[in-house]
């Protein structure tokens, strides 16, 4: 026992220190602690720490009293400061408990602890002192200011704890009311700065020198420093967010946080800002007026440049590589060290430096383009700069052109290689080495890091005027370089992957184009079938011929990263002994270690104070470890049931298996079949799970009747080889003993013949004469007799005769077959194995137990088991979840981690749920409604989750449910929740969340435990558990409560009562619950949901922003925390702390964090979303993953510390699974090489764990600016990144995640991801990591964040290209000339792009993830699975989506939050519904890929050879076939006849509807028209034009056609094509005449309407009649002209909307709409065509219902009636 386990009793005297005097005397609420009240019943207050902690604040001694008001006896330091400036009450509340929980927690961590437990230690302060305000000092450094925190870090010196607690306590206080200021710590820090000196001053009692009276702060008085401090730079941010028009206008228009923020990065905040805050500064003039400060640091201008500018190292290599290897390779010769023995190649080579000098000119350019806003008065030197990096990146242009063209002439000079062109070589060399001095010593700087850091992180004068000209200095990005060993891991790692990319780019793509270029130049005479603008124009079809092989060339780096970043995950993985056990025969062989590894890991172990961490113990434990993992060693061998290692094993194994069966993933059978029984019938072994025995008695029954004659000791030693085997026998035997004597009476002369028996066997076994005395022939006979027996026992009606005569049977075997030597009846009188009266044996002796002896049954059972098991259990338990987290749990306990400290010893953690209006709990009605198929989601539940379902209806029955229709009545609470712990929903995260907290105080429990607790724990648990008390002590609480919170778990019933207090110190929950104050007033049923799973959780805080209207019609703004209070049965109001204003300004969700994070305690915060759930058995090892703080990975602690996810909605159709295992393949494998070892991981979301300190005064957990910041989370990793911190990855614990399981949600959710990735490229985060990081990690950082996407968007680019191409070869009859010459040249050129489309190297990091944990084969089968289920149209499918809005983003902004809804997803989405999704991002562009195709297939002379057409184009038509038809394909019904026809009528009606102003896009086409075009009304005037010249390219089929038709004969004359556009104006002019008619006679006149169109189809009749007789015109030139102008008029439509502000005030634009209309119904009709087909023929539908619901097909689920609606009779 510790010595903090004693309750805390002080003496009277001093109570009035402890406890604080309420004036109304009414209890005042708190929040974790009574901290208010010391002297309360409460668990947490037992420990000395608190009280320590408490008094410490208590402490304001002599300090002066504030003057204004009055003072009470029980303030305290925290008050004192509120008195002093202006803080809120509750504020100051918040912070006290946030304050005295934290120091009692390090207190509590100490090692060893303080001689003195009552008082606080000053290491402990000061340790927390300077992690705090570590930021501050580095900021005061950096500006070259004095800290004002006037306290000496000198070891000697002494300490002055009160005024430690006084900056601590101010500095938190400053960041709690911050608000909306939390997003910008330097800012926080000025503040800091200015009220600390306030502060120094009143300690050190200044006068003032206007008044004479001692010093006040400038600040006073109520709510002072919201509203003097907080406010007026919440309303300059709140300004700059109006100006952005809601994230509208572009980005340089207005300041965001990080621009504010990095204001406070010069010197300029204290002269401009000044202290108290200077109102007039301009520091708060916002836009559009003079004199107002601009963007700060950074300029976000939207353009594709950023990639080049961002990552220009990287560029840089890409174009000179590919330059000196075209050079080289033009020279011919085999290989290219061949070609660089000539002088000539060797000189031309030296052209990389006019490229190189003339990319940096191009950098410098793009710098004054793009950040000339940031230069002002006060940044003068900036652009001096700015202008001298140019002019110098032209002089060096020059000085190049003149030392190059000196050699050539002088080369010419004298035909040769002369010894004076040598000289001049080399003077150009060293002019080259000159300009590459910086670059070498980068590099140098590479090798040596710490020097680097040094020069970056040092804040002297010097260092900065050396680095001023090649990087602005600024606060963060400094000192980034990693130590030497990751330094060498990941450079080895990008050297590698580099010489494969560079060896396959030489030999694959720039060599094998050399000869076919050649050939093209040399072409002479080619017949142009076009009119030509220029002579000699084979060099543009050389250009087209080599774009996408360029384009090729700059990407696939992404797939050799992809390749090798699979393999070496692999191996990281399988260092990390992940995927050891994958199944539960895997975990058969490992669970004799399993008690063991559960001890070693989970319970902490005594160790001497100073053991911990040397050499010594870390080797110790490595053996320690080898040992557990291979069954090494005596230790790990046996575990005999006495020890009190398995007594907890037991203990941890059972409650993970009683939660299984909370869950229903596990039956009552399994859990009897899976747990550990506590030790009873006097078993001399280990009790194994019965899964483990099963079989093992008739196999040890087979040894024995083979080896008849063998002595004992070899039959024991081959029985014994199998540990279960030896477990099974003696177990069995001692049960069968301990059975026969329960059931015959005591004294019975039955009893003592039995007696007898035993003693014989025992006593030969002993001497080991057991197969000498006995024949192992009878033991069949014995064991058939027993199962008989056991049978007759566990029938609920017991037959007592036929017990007897079992028992008389087993008798005479025992008797006269078992005993070797015969016995006379008066030997076996003598000997006491028979009575002396002549009656049968056993009639009257039998008394069989109560059949409520549950105890009794349930062993009896277990026997049963035992007896008869034959196969091998492999199938236990069934559910293919619960198998997985059993085998997950084991293998994660082999793997290494942290040694598990005391609970007490821990270090304190909280989890943040941001939510915002999602479903807590499904309702009934929700539960019971259909769908338009038929389909509740009730129902859709049962079928996929059949099992559960099972499970949980036994579960009712046990629970006191009669009839199933109760479920709907009397046990409706627990239904809804079975239903919601398996959707998305808050209700299944916070109780995945309290997981921790139930862990925690199991644990406490175990720590605390004596061998006697745990022995007698596990006995009486066993007896309440078959004696049905635990049963009844629930049934004494509402069955609601109880299934919610299921908090009387069996291990609780042991607890002493001080586990919760342990418990509430290390863990809080809260969620951010931000509009709960609304949904209250609302009396929206979400706010009693809500309510309920705060009264049901006791750790669980809700966190919510309140609206309050004032009197003058304002309105004030509060951050709220709430709980529910058990005593009073009612939720209370813990904290209201007063905002500036509204809450969001920015993004939403990290808004939401914010405002919440004041309310988290403890040293870490897990970020959990709405989305994810929890396991109990991974709760377990929290506190081991919270330990990697205090290790060094690298020459860093970790700041943030990477946990595992795993995707639970891969069962629910393909489409999930193939979308979980691409999520799958990232967040395990992808996310542990980043990292180790590329060291770069980021923040992908959740559920990492943050350094909660580190964080709060760096910016918090993400950022939160309008737009560019839309993907919050990432931006955490980047700011920590920049920071200074690190970032790791531990996959022995793993938290559940949803994922979105239809394809529109999948499509949303990567539009999102998509879109903020767009935004990301113009972020100064992603600039300034492009340019800080090191070569390496700065590749691996681009090509895991935007460099991915922008890949992905450059293979899509690169088909277009490549088609493109063939068009304008086969169209202007390059393609002709070359063919005829020699057609194999363009064969090379043709496959060049076709490897890149098969996306296997997309799927392969999932292929080798899945061989890891699964094993290979399974892996092969899944990726053979996935691919007959269509996965590669899907994963080419959301290529799409993410090049469409990845590109549409960077050039014209728009990216937005969008809401993807966590449903179910089993109805069929509608034709229009579909279309809205997809037309503009894939239908569109499928159909002009699918129109280059056709037109390429018609006039290209390769495309009569079928073949080669079809090797040609058939990736390109796979690409366009999986755009056009995987929105039906992946969606359920897609192939019904009736939907499709349904749908077509729909779709049409949608179309035509006119509608109203408030129409939405769901009902009117125009809306949803108008809609598609918002992102010009974000785009500025670059991204227009950009626009234009795309759309341009619709004009180029025109061009290429009307020079084929008939009509024209042969002619190139440039009139054809000029004339052809008549016929687009007179086809307009034919619409336009329709419409008027219709719109002025349609209604009214109706004959006039149909003239109208008669004379216009005469006309046109008359006018083909009168071409076909005097032009060559053709009939077939009908159809080939609708190719040439359908396109064209597509692309003046697209050009029309780039034009609208101009267009729309003119008569044009209705036409413009119209035309728009009939074209969006023609790619209905065309998309709809495939679609149609498929559904008329028959079996397609089945197939595809097949296709998409595999996964539950083969789970044997009735998912047909689910999706066709035939529901089965038994449904509810």
């Amino acid at each position: 026992m510790s010595l903090r386990q004693r309750p805390p009793q002080p003496p009277a005297p001093a109570a009035s220190r402890y406890s604080t005097p309420d004036p109304d005397g009414e209890e005042e609420t708190y929040n974790i602690i009574p901290i208010h009240n010391l002297l309360a019943d409460h668990p947490s207050l037992r420990f000395p720490e608190v009280r320590a902690a408490a008094a410490a604040l208590r402490s304001v001694g002599e300090l002066r009293r504030p003057p204004f008001s009055p003072w009470r006896p029980h303030y305290d330091l925290l008050d004192w400061l509120r008195l002093f400036f202006g803080f809120q009450a509750d504020s100051v509340r918040n912070q006290r408990e946030h304050l005295v929980l934290h120091l009692a927690n390090l207190q509590m961590r100490l090692s060893p602890p303080p001689d003195n437990i009552d008082s606080l230690d000053p290491a402990v302060l000061r340790r927390f002192r300077k992690k705090l305000l570590r930021n501050y000092s580095d900021w005061c450094a950096y500006l070259g200011k004095k800290s004002n925190v006037w306290i000496s870090d000198r070891r000697q010196s002494t300490p002055d704890p009160r005024r430690e607690l006084l900056y601590v306590s101010l500095h938190l206080l400053v960041w709690g009311e911050a608000a909306n200021l939390r997003f910008m710590p330097e800012c926080i820090c000025y503040i800091f700065h200015n009220m600390a000196m306030e502060l120094n001053k009143i300690l050190e009692d200044y006068i003032d020198e206007n008044t004479g009276q001692p010093v006040l702060p400038s600040l006073s008085g109520e709510n002072a420093f919201l509203n003097t401090v907080v406010k007026p730079i919440y309303e300059t941010v709140r300004a700059e967010v109006e100006e952005s028009k809601n994230g509208t206008a572009p980005h340089r228009a207005w300041r965001n946080y990080d621009d504010i923020n990095e204001y406070f990065w010069s010197k300029r905040c204290f002269e401009k800002l000044k202290w108290p805050i200077d109102g007039g500064s301009n520091f708060f003039v916002t836009s559009g007026k003079k004199n107002r400060v601009g963007k700060t640091g950074f300029v976000e201008q939207r353009s594709f440049w950023n990639l080049f500018r961002s990552f220009d190292r990287l560029w840089v290599m890409l174009v000179l590589f590919l330059q000196a290897a075209i050079i080289v390779a033009w020279a011919g010769k085999e290989n290219p060290w061949q070609a660089l023995e000539s002088r000539d190649v060797q000189v031309r080579v030296l052209t990389v430096f006019f490229t190189w000098s003339g990319m940096r000119f191009l950098q410098s350019l793009l710098d004054i383009g793009m950040q000339y806003r940031l230069v002002s008065r006060e940044t003068m030197s900036l652009g001096v700069r700015m202008v001298l990096k140019s002019v110098v990146a032209a002089v060096w242009i020059v000085v190049f052109g003149v030392f190059y063209g000196r050699i050539w002439s002088q080369k010419n000079a004298d035909r040769r290689w002369s010894g004076a062109a040598n000289t001049r070589v080399v003077h150009f060399l060293e002019v080259a080495l000159v300009f590459i001095l910086p670059e070498l010593l980068a590099l140098a700087l590479f090798i040596i890091p710490w020097i680097r850091n040094f020069l970056e992180e040092t804040n002297w004068r010097i260092f900065h005027l050396m680095t001023w000209w090649f990087q602005s200095r600024i606060f963060v990005g400094r000192g980034l370089r990693e130590g030497l060993v990751d330094n060498v891991k990941y450079t080895l790692f990008w050297i590698l992957v580099l010489a494969t990319k560079f060896c396959f780019s030489y030999f694959m793509q720039v060599k094998p184009m050399i000869k076919p270029t050649k050939e093209l130049l040399d072409l002479k005479d080619v017949k142009y079938e076009w009119h030509e603008f220029f002579d000699n124009s084979n060099r543009f079809a050389v250009g087209l011929l080599w774009l996408p092989v360029v384009l090729m060339y700059l990407m696939d780096l992404q797939i050799w990263y992809s390749i090798y970043s699979s393999f070496v995950g692999a191996a990281v993985g399988l260092f990390d002994h992940l995927g050891e056990i994958r199944n539960i025969g895997q975990l058969r062989l490992r669970f004799q270690f399993f008690a063991s590894a559960i001890q070693f890991n989970l319970m902490p172990e005594e160790q001497l104070l100073n053991a911990r961490g040397t050499l010594k113990s870390k080797f110790n434990d490595a053996i320690h470890r080898l040992k557990l993992r291979y069954g090494l060693g005596r230790p790990y061998k046996k575990l005999e049931s006495n020890q009190v290692e398995a007594r907890k094993f037991a203990l941890v194994w059972n409650e993970i298996i009683g939660i299984f069966r909370e869950e229903d993933i596990v039956s009552d059978r399994e859990v009897e079949l899976l747990e550990l029984p506590p030790n009873t019938w006097n078993v001399r072994v280990v009790r194994w799970p019965c899964f483990l025995l099963c079989n093992e008695l008739l196999l040890a029954l087979g040894q024995a009747k083979e080896l008849v004659d063998a002595p004992d000791k070899w039959l024991w030693y081959k029985v014994c080889k199998n540990e279960y085997r030896r477990c099974a026998i003696i177990e069995s035997y001692d049960s069968v003993r301990h059975l026969l004597l329960k059931i015959i009476k005591v004294n019975s002369e039955e009893h003592s013949i039995m007696t007898v028996l035993f003693q014989e066997i025992d006593h030969s076994i002993e001497i080991e004469q057991f197969t000498k005395s006995f024949k192992m022939t009878a033991l069949p006979q014995i064991h058939n007799n027993l199962i008989k027996l056991v049978e007759l026992l566990i029938k609920p009606k017991k037959d007592l005769s036929k017990v007897v005569n079992t028992l008389q049977a087993l008798y005479e075997i025992a008797i006269r077959d078992f005993l070797k030597e015969k016995r006379t009846a008066e030997q076996l009188k003598a000997d006491g194995l028979a009575t002396s009266d002549a009656g049968l044996l056993f009639e009257n002796a039998v008394v069989l137990p109560e059949p409520d002896d549950e105890k009794f049954y349930r062993q009896v059972r277990r026997l049963h088991t035992i007896l008869i098991s034959r196969d091998s259990m492999h199938d236990i338990p069934v559910n293919l979840e619960a198998r997985r987290r059993i085998a997950f749990f084991s293998n994660s306990l082999f793997m290494n981690m942290p040694h598990a400290p005391q609970v007490e010893k821990m270090m304190a953690f909280s989890v943040l749920t941001p939510y915002y209006n999602e479903e807590v709990v499904y309702s009934k009605e929700q539960l019971r409604t259909e769908n338009e198929d038929g389909i509740s989601i009730l129902y859709y539940l049962q079928t996929i989750y059949h099992d559960e379902w099972k499970n949980f209806m036994e579960r009712m029955r046990s629970e006191g449910m009669v009839n199933d229709s109760d479920i709907w009545t009397t046990k409706l609470r627990d239904l809804r929740l079975w239903a919601s712990y398996r959707g998305q929903t808050l209700g299944r995260t916070v109780r995945g969340m309290m997981y921790y907290y139930r862990a925690l105080k199991m644990l406490v429990f175990l720590d605390s435990a004596s061998e006697m607790d745990v022995r007698e724990g596990s006995v009486e648990l066993g007896s309440m558990r078959r004696d049905g008390i635990l049963d009844s002590l629930d049934s004494g609480r509402l069955p609601s409560s109880r299934s919610l919170s299921r908090a009387s778990s069996s291990v609780s019933n042991l607890f002493k009562g001080h586990e919760d207090g342990t418990a509430m110190m290390k863990y809080t929950y809260v969620v951010a619950c931000q509009i709960y104050g609304a949904q209250k007033a609302k009396k929206d049923p979400h706010a009693d949901e809500i309510l309920s799973l705060m009264k049901n959780n006791e750790a669980l805080r809700v966190a919510y922003v309140d609206e309050v209207s004032t009197r003058r019609n304002e309105k004030e703004y509060y951050s709220v925390l709430v709980k529910y209070d058990q005593k009073l049965q009612k939720e209370v109001e813990i904290y209201r702390v007063k905002l500036p204003g509204p809450v969001k300004l920015g993004e939403g969700k990290p808004e939401n964090q914010n405002h919440a994070l004041i309310f988290t305690r403890g040293d870490a915060v897990q970020t959990i979303d709405m989305n994810q759930d929890n396991y109990f058995e991974e709760a377990l090892k929290m506190r081991n993953l919270l330990e990697e703080y205090r290790a060094f990975y690298g020459i860093r602690k970790p700041t943030i510390l990477g946990v595992r996810e795993h995707v639970f909605t891969g069962s629910v159709s393909s489409l999930a699974w193939f979308m979980s295992a691409q999520e799958t393949s990232f967040v395990t494998l992808g996310q542990r090489v980043l990292a180790n070892p590329l060291k770069i991981r980021m923040h992908y979301g959740h559920p990492d764990v943050f350094d909660r300190f580190w964080f709060l005064s760096r910016g918090g957990i993400s950022k939160a600016s309008r737009v560019i910041n839309i993907s919050e989370d990432i931006f955490a990793g980047f700011n920590c990144t920049l920071r200074g911190g690190n970032v790791t990855h531990h996959e022995y614990i793993q938290v559940g995640k949803g994922r979105d399981v239809g394809l529109n949600q999948v499509s949303m959710f990567e539009a999102k991801v998509a879109s903020g990735n767009g935004e990301q490229v113009l972020s100064r985060d992603v600039y300034r990591l492009g340019h800080r990081l090191d070569f390496f990690r700065m590749l691996s950082f681009f090509y895991t964040t935007v460099g991915f996407f922008f890949n992905t968007m450059m293979v899509i680019l690169t088909v277009y290209a490549f088609l493109w191409g063939r068009l304008y070869l086969a169209l202007s009859g390059v393609e002709a000339a070359a063919t005829s010459s020699d057609n194999r040249a363009l064969g090379t050129i043709l496959n060049q792009q076709l490897i890149i489309q098969l996306g296997l190297f997309t799927a392969l990091p999932m292929i080798v993830e899945n061989s890891l944990e699964l094993g290979f084969l399974q892996a092969v089968w899944d990726f053979i699975t996935m691919q007959l289920q269509l996965s590669s149209i899907f994963y080419t499918f959301s290529m799409g989506t993410r090049t469409h809005f990845f590109g549409r983003t960077i050039l014209h902004g728009g990216a937005k939050y969008r809401a993807t809804g966590r449903g179910f997803v089993v109805q069929h989405k509608s034709f229009a519904e579909n279309y809205r999704l997809y037309a503009r991002s894939h239908f569109v562009k499928a159909v002009e890929l699918g129109l280059i195709l056709t037109v390429y297939a018609s006039h290209s002379p390769i495309a009569k050879d079928t073949f080669v057409y079809i090797a040609l184009t058939i990736t390109s038509w796979f690409l366009v076939m999986s755009w056009i038809m995987a929105p039906f394909v992946f969606n359920p019904s897609g192939f019904d006849w009736l939907k499709t026809v349904y749908d077509f009528d729909d779709f049409m009606n949608w179309i035509w509807y006119r509608g109203g102003v408030f129409a939405k896009a769901e009902q009117s086409w125009e809306r949803w028209w108008y809609e598609e075009q918002d992102h010009f009304r974000t785009t500025g005037f670059w991204g227009k034009i950009f626009e234009i010249i795309l759309d341009l390219r619709f004009f180029f089929f025109q061009y290429g056609i009307v020079y084929q038709l008939g009509i024209a004969s042969g002619s190139t004359n440039i009139g054809v094509y000029l004339v052809s556009w008549i016929f687009v104006f007179v086809a307009f002019g034919v619409y336009w005449v329709i419409t008027y008619a219709q719109d002025k006679y349609a209604a009214k006149d109706h004959i006039y309407y149909r003239l109208v169109q008669f004379l216009v189809i005469i006309l046109g009749i008359i006018l083909i009649i009168a071409l076909l007789e005097f032009t060559s015109f053709k009939f077939m030139d009908i159809f080939t002209s609708l190719l040439a102008f359908v396109p064209t008029g597509w692309g003046i439509l697209l050009i029309a909307q780039v034009l609208r502000p101009f267009l729309q005030r003119t008569k044009l634009w209705d036409s413009v709409v119209s035309v728009a209309r009939m074209y969006d119904i023609m790619f209905g009709v065309i998309v709809m065509a495939p679609v149609a087909l498929l559904s008329w023929m028959p079996g397609f539908q089945s197939m595809q219902t097949r296709i998409l619901f595999n996964e539950a097909f083969s789970r044997g689920l009735r998912i047909f009636q689910i999706v066709t609606g035939k529901k089965s009779k038994v449904d509810l």
